[in-house]
Protein backbone atom coordinates (compact mmCIF):
# COMPACT_ATOMS: atom_id res chain seq x y z
CA UNK A 1 0.00 0.00 0.00
CA UNK A 2 1.56 3.31 -1.02
CA UNK A 3 1.80 5.76 1.87
CA UNK A 4 2.07 9.53 1.66
CA UNK A 5 2.33 12.43 4.08
CA UNK A 6 0.53 15.67 3.34
CA UNK A 7 2.58 18.45 4.92
CA UNK A 8 0.16 21.33 5.51
CA UNK A 9 0.19 24.66 7.29
CA UNK A 10 -1.99 22.99 9.96
CA UNK A 11 0.26 19.94 10.44
CA UNK A 12 0.97 16.60 8.80
CA UNK A 13 -1.50 13.95 7.64
CA UNK A 14 -0.37 10.40 6.85
CA UNK A 15 -2.48 8.53 4.29
CA UNK A 16 -2.37 4.92 3.12
CA UNK A 17 -3.56 4.60 -0.49
CA UNK A 18 -5.51 1.60 -1.81
CA UNK A 19 -3.61 0.78 -5.01
CA UNK A 20 -5.12 -2.71 -5.15
CA UNK A 21 -8.76 -1.58 -5.43
CA UNK A 22 -8.14 1.73 -7.20
CA UNK A 23 -4.95 1.43 -9.28
CA UNK A 24 -5.72 4.22 -11.79
CA UNK A 25 -6.77 6.69 -9.12
CA UNK A 26 -3.81 5.89 -6.88
CA UNK A 27 -1.30 6.19 -9.75
CA UNK A 28 -2.89 9.47 -10.88
CA UNK A 29 -2.60 10.96 -7.39
CA UNK A 30 0.97 9.71 -6.95
CA UNK A 31 2.02 11.11 -10.33
CA UNK A 32 0.70 14.57 -9.40
CA UNK A 33 2.62 14.25 -6.10
CA UNK A 34 5.84 13.13 -7.84
CA UNK A 35 5.57 16.03 -10.28
CA UNK A 36 5.34 18.51 -7.39
CA UNK A 37 1.93 19.63 -8.67
CA UNK A 38 0.43 19.77 -5.18
CA UNK A 39 3.30 21.81 -3.70
CA UNK A 40 2.02 25.14 -2.33
CA UNK A 41 -1.60 24.48 -3.32
CA UNK A 42 -4.43 25.35 -0.95
CA UNK A 43 -7.39 23.59 0.56
CA UNK A 44 -9.93 25.78 -1.21
CA UNK A 45 -13.19 24.29 0.11
CA UNK A 46 -13.87 23.20 3.67
CA UNK A 47 -17.20 22.25 5.18
CA UNK A 48 -17.26 21.15 8.81
CA UNK A 49 -19.20 17.92 9.17
CA UNK A 50 -18.56 17.03 5.51
CA UNK A 51 -15.05 17.31 4.02
CA UNK A 52 -11.92 19.38 3.22
CA UNK A 53 -10.98 19.73 -0.46
CA UNK A 54 -7.76 20.70 -2.20
CA UNK A 55 -5.49 19.94 -5.09
CA UNK A 56 -6.56 22.40 -7.74
CA UNK A 57 -5.76 25.95 -6.68
CA UNK A 58 -2.70 27.91 -5.70
CA UNK A 59 -2.60 30.89 -3.39
CA UNK A 60 -5.23 33.53 -4.09
CA UNK A 61 -7.53 30.95 -5.74
CA UNK A 62 -5.31 30.71 -8.84
CA UNK A 63 -6.66 27.64 -10.66
CA UNK A 64 -4.01 25.17 -11.84
CA UNK A 65 -3.93 23.37 -15.17
CA UNK A 66 -4.43 19.61 -14.90
CA UNK A 67 -3.72 16.52 -16.94
CA UNK A 68 -6.56 14.60 -18.58
CA UNK A 69 -9.38 13.24 -16.42
CA UNK A 70 -9.36 9.64 -15.26
CA UNK A 71 -11.89 6.81 -15.22
CA UNK A 72 -14.00 6.76 -12.04
CA UNK A 73 -13.13 3.69 -9.95
CA UNK A 74 -15.77 4.31 -7.27
CA UNK A 75 -17.41 0.96 -8.08
CA UNK A 76 -14.42 -0.94 -6.65
CA UNK A 77 -13.24 1.76 -4.25
CA UNK A 78 -13.71 1.95 -0.54
CA UNK A 79 -16.62 3.70 1.16
CA UNK A 80 -16.60 7.46 1.80
CA UNK A 81 -16.24 7.25 5.56
CA UNK A 82 -14.53 9.47 8.12
CA UNK A 83 -10.87 9.78 7.25
CA UNK A 84 -10.99 8.49 3.69
CA UNK A 85 -9.49 10.44 0.79
CA UNK A 86 -11.51 10.61 -2.43
CA UNK A 87 -11.34 12.27 -5.82
CA UNK A 88 -13.38 15.40 -6.44
CA UNK A 89 -15.09 15.75 -9.81
CA UNK A 90 -17.72 17.68 -11.74
CA UNK A 91 -21.18 16.32 -12.64
CA UNK A 92 -19.43 14.08 -15.19
CA UNK A 93 -18.62 10.86 -13.28
CA UNK A 94 -15.33 10.46 -15.16
CA UNK A 95 -14.01 14.02 -14.74
CA UNK A 96 -11.65 13.63 -11.76
CA UNK A 97 -8.14 14.94 -12.35
CA UNK A 98 -6.12 16.50 -9.50
CA UNK A 99 -8.61 17.64 -6.87
CA UNK A 100 -9.26 15.44 -3.86
CA UNK A 101 -11.06 15.66 -0.54
CA UNK A 102 -10.80 14.08 2.87
CA UNK A 103 -14.08 13.06 4.48
CA UNK A 104 -14.65 14.37 8.01
CA UNK A 105 -17.99 12.50 8.26
CA UNK A 106 -19.43 9.24 7.00
CA UNK A 107 -20.64 10.34 3.57
CA UNK A 108 -22.30 7.20 2.25
CA UNK A 109 -24.34 9.24 -0.21
CA UNK A 110 -21.06 9.76 -2.13
CA UNK A 111 -20.52 6.01 -2.57
CA UNK A 112 -21.09 4.16 -5.86
CA UNK A 113 -24.74 3.12 -6.31
CA UNK A 114 -25.11 2.45 -10.05
CA UNK A 115 -23.45 3.16 -13.39
CA UNK A 116 -25.61 6.24 -13.98
CA UNK A 117 -24.92 9.96 -13.94
CA UNK A 118 -26.46 10.29 -10.47
CA UNK A 119 -25.30 6.97 -9.07
CA UNK A 120 -21.63 6.75 -9.96
CA UNK A 121 -20.31 8.28 -6.75
CA UNK A 122 -16.90 9.62 -5.78
CA UNK A 123 -13.91 7.30 -5.71
CA UNK A 124 -12.40 6.92 -2.25
CA UNK A 125 -8.88 5.56 -2.65
CA UNK A 126 -7.20 5.66 0.74
CA UNK A 127 -7.51 6.50 4.40
CA UNK A 128 -5.86 8.72 6.97
CA UNK A 129 -3.74 6.65 9.37
CA UNK A 130 -2.27 9.59 11.34
CA UNK A 131 -3.24 13.24 11.63
CA UNK A 132 -7.03 13.13 11.54
CA UNK A 133 -6.91 15.81 14.25
CA UNK A 134 -5.18 18.05 11.67
CA UNK A 135 -7.93 17.38 9.12
CA UNK A 136 -10.62 18.14 11.71
CA UNK A 137 -8.89 21.42 12.59
CA UNK A 138 -8.96 22.41 8.90
CA UNK A 139 -12.68 21.70 8.73
CA UNK A 140 -13.38 24.10 11.59
CA UNK A 141 -11.80 27.26 10.13
CA UNK A 142 -13.87 30.31 9.24
CA UNK A 143 -14.90 30.40 5.58
CA UNK A 144 -16.08 32.96 3.06
CA UNK A 145 -17.03 33.28 -0.61
CA UNK A 146 -14.15 34.22 -2.89
CA UNK A 147 -14.10 34.52 -6.70
CA UNK A 148 -17.46 32.78 -6.96
CA UNK A 149 -16.38 29.86 -4.76
CA UNK A 150 -18.17 29.14 -1.48
CA UNK A 151 -16.70 27.63 1.70
CA UNK A 152 -13.21 29.06 1.06
CA UNK A 153 -11.07 29.35 4.20
CA UNK A 154 -10.67 33.01 5.19
CA UNK A 155 -7.02 32.26 5.99
CA UNK A 156 -5.36 29.98 3.44
CA UNK A 157 -4.63 26.38 4.44
CA UNK A 158 -1.54 25.50 2.43
CA UNK A 159 -0.57 22.04 1.24
CA UNK A 160 3.16 22.64 1.34
CA UNK A 161 4.11 19.31 -0.25
CA UNK A 162 3.27 15.63 -0.44
CA UNK A 163 5.97 13.24 0.67
CA UNK A 164 5.80 9.71 -0.77
CA UNK A 165 6.98 7.19 1.85
CA UNK A 166 6.23 3.85 0.23
CA UNK A 167 5.13 2.95 -3.24
CA UNK A 168 5.12 -0.85 -3.40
Amino acid sequence: MPTVILHTSHGSVKIELDAKSTPLTTENFLQYAKDGYYDQTIFHRVIDGFMVQGGGFGSGMAQKTTRASIQNEAKQGIRNQIGTIAMARTQDPHSASSQFFINVANNGFLDFQAETLQGYGYCAFGKVTEGMDVVKSMAKVETTTRDGHQDVPEEEIVLEKIEILEEN
